[in-house]
């Protein structure tokens, strides 16, 4: 059975309680900067949903019936997917104040451990994540292409330099990471606010020119484009879902801002002017027609304001693929507290404690990034493999919400269950229709999601395999404790061993008696343990118990979003008394050289990929903060 797995000690459960610990501020000020970094995804949208609806892979007729038909789809679907499902009821299922499929997937695992279809939810929170590097991959190629085609809808014969400009601005996005975003970030809030006001003013506008279109949010107008053009219709969901993209970073960013801001911002402000806007490009699009086909976003806009209006949708597209390239980062993170990723280099570019960089991640999605938008050249092509990830990972949530409405909350079974078909109809009709554009490019998305499973699933089922193989014949530590004081010369200092389980000694600590003959005075075996939360109180992290004759076991407890820094949890911690001195400690680690065998676990090939996986690990050293000049690896072959 595959469990998260904590890295590289054993994930032990704390109960829940609600400490949300995101950003402090006044409300206004907490919803304006959600603006910024939550909904730039959805809120981008308008570029290019209600123009790949009608002019992209599965084309709609340019009629009233269908054009009325989307617009109620699109709202409707915002009011049940958005509104109702992540702003009112999944954004309550906070772990400790912070959301996304991983924070719920360690909440939920808290509730579900032991059961016989808990591997099962466990397997879908892992895939959930690996579509949304997916997603990460995808949103930033097609929200600055979707932007910067404006240039070739206002200059047609500039419709060259379109892919130029946009592999330009997004290799200038990823290569200001590493600088962080601290204070560009303070900017994201207010030109978002701008950015809604103005989509909402040019809808406002366009309605005025036929008012009429207001009648559109009646459910009955979907209801009579199924009724009339079933298939179409049911093909159609394929780009409406666009609308929605972004449904997801609301609760995965639920942490940053809190629940009350996200609320406010998307009932106040963003919803609003996504709807406004629809409506006004429905008006345009049926006063116009066709002419107006080619982007009913950019020609919503007067003739004196077209320039402007393009400058703005393109920061808004930046500021877009800047909250999912940040969102990588913080669920990468995640993944490797909880035992899903290789330990991989973070660097923490301010203060406060979510601005964080990956290396590794940072360059892996920029060169993503920049093939998919040689290979598809445009955003219509891209839109085809964006609907997959985003659908896929939202019916992924429906599973996760059903554990957390029947076990966790325990809610009454005449409220749940319809509440679960409603969300599961209308994501399952999403999704099948998203399906029939894998030859479009749909499949872009499943393979990443598969690779990215993969890797992830393989990382987490080799380092129990690992552990396991490593426990076989190991001594218990009270035993070693007793025998070992007297068996060798002591010498003064500490010696901390870390270890990756509780139980047994260290094979690091076995190897340094039968290499070096000496026991320092004071031996600690110290084991790292990430809980399913993502921070704990300092009272709660450190575990130590003393088996006398200077022999002790120590456990270091961290949250999901902490940074494992030993050396800092371990001042104040005193041994007999005293101190623990960094520079009379001696820190001792084991690297195990895998060797891939035929015992019962897993495939030959994931075993290598396994292997290739721990090697190309950052090194605990480095993960855990230790003082450089005061390690010692000591290695160790390992057959799983």
């Amino acid at each position: 059975m595959m469990q998260p797995v904590a890295q590289p000690g054993e994930t032990d459960k704390v109960e829940h309680s609600s400490n949300h610990h995101g950003s402090h501020g006044s409300l206004p000020k907490l919803a304006l900067g959600a603006m910024g970094v939550v909904f730039g995804d959805i809120g981008t949208s308008p570029l290019y949903a209600m123009r790949d609806t009608f002019a992209g892979h599965h084309r709609l007729p340019l009629d009233q019936l269908h054009i009325y038909g989307i617009i109620s789809l699109m709202f409707w679907s915002m009011m049940v997917i958005v509104t109702l499902k992540y702003v009112s009821i999944i954004m309550r299922a906070d772990n400790r104040g912070e959301g996304g499929s991983l924070a719920l997937l360690a909440l939920v695992n808290q509730h579900i451990s032991g059961k016989r279809w808990s591997a099962g939810i466990v397997l879908l929170g892992v895939f959930a994540t690996s579509l949304f590097y997916g997603d990460s991959m995808i949103t930033p190629a097609v929200s600055v292409m979707g932007a910067i085609e404006g240039l070739a809808v206002y200059e047609p014969g500039m419709h060259g330099a379109v892919v130029p400009m946009v592999v330009v601005i997004l290799i200038g996005l990823f290569l200001i990471q590493s600088r962080g975003t601290a204070k560009v970030a303070a900017f994201f809030g207010p030109v978002m606010l701008v950015y809604f006001a103005v989509i909402a003013v040019l809808g406002v506008m366009s309605i005025l020119e036929h008012p009429g279109v207001m009648a559109a949010l009646s459910p009955h107008f979907a209801a009579a484009m199924f009724v009339a053009d079933p298939m179409r219709g049911f093909l159609a969901m394929g780009s409406a879902v666009l609308a929605v993209t972004g449904a997801e970073l609301l609760y995965a960013d639920m942490g940053h801002f809190g629940r009350p801001p996200i609320r406010l911002s998307w009932l106040a402000i963003v919803l609003p002017s996504l709807v406004l806007n629809y409506l006004g490009q429905a008006s345009l699009l049926v006063r116009v027609g066709a002419p107006a086909l080619a982007s009913p976003f950019y020609f919503l806009a007067p003739e004196w304001f077209q320039w402007p209006l393009l400058g703005l949708a393109s920061l808004a597209a930046i500021i877009a693929s800047q909250a999912v390239i940040t969102g990588a980062f913080s669920v990468t993170q995640q993944a490797i507290q909880l035992g899903f990723i290789p330990r991989m280099s973070i660097k923490y570019t301010s203060v406060n404690a979510g601005q964080i960089y990956i290396p590794v991640i940072n360059w892996a999605l920029m060169i993503a990034v920049i093939l998919l938008v040689f290979v598809f050249k445009e955003s219509s092509n891209l839109t085809a493999a964006y609907g997959i990830a985003v659908t896929g990972a939202m019916m992924i949530d429906n599973f996760l919400l059903a554990v957390m409405l029947f076990v966790v909350w325990k809610w009454a079974k005449w409220l749940a269950i319809p509440l679960l078909v409603v969300f599961t109809l209308l994501d399952f009709g999403y999704l099948s229709a998203n399906l029939t554009k894998i030859p479009d490019g749909g499949w872009v998305p499943l393979v990443m999601g598969l690779a990215i499973f993969t890797l992830l699933t393989t990382w987490s089922k080799g380092r129990a395999l690992m552990r396991a193989s490593m426990a076989e014949g190991t001594i218990p530590f009270e035993v070693f404790a007793k025998s070992a004081h007297s068996s060798a010369q002591r010498v003064a200092g500490t010696a901390i061993f870390m270890s990756s389980t509780r139980g047994g000694v260290p094979s690091a600590l076995l190897h340094n008696i039968k290499h070096n003959k000496v026991l320092h005075e004071r031996v600690v075996v110290l084991t790292i343990a990430i809980q399913d939360v993502p921070v704990l109180e300092d009272g709660e992290r450190i575990e130590m118990k003393n088996f006398g004759q200077g022999f002790y076991k120590m456990a270091i407890k961290f949250g999901f979003l902490e940074d494992t820094d030993v050396p800092s949890a371990l001042k104040g911690v005193t041994l007999d008394g005293e101190p623990i001195d960094m520079m009379k400690t001696s820190f001792f680690l084991s690297r195990q050289t895998l060797i891939a065998s035929s015992k019962p676990g897993m495939a030959i090939w994931r075993e290598k990929l396994f292997a290739w996986m721990m090697r190309n690990a950052a090194s605990a050293m480095e993960f855990f903060r230790l003082p450089v000049n005061r390690v010692v690896e000591l290695g160790s072959q390992v057959e799983i």
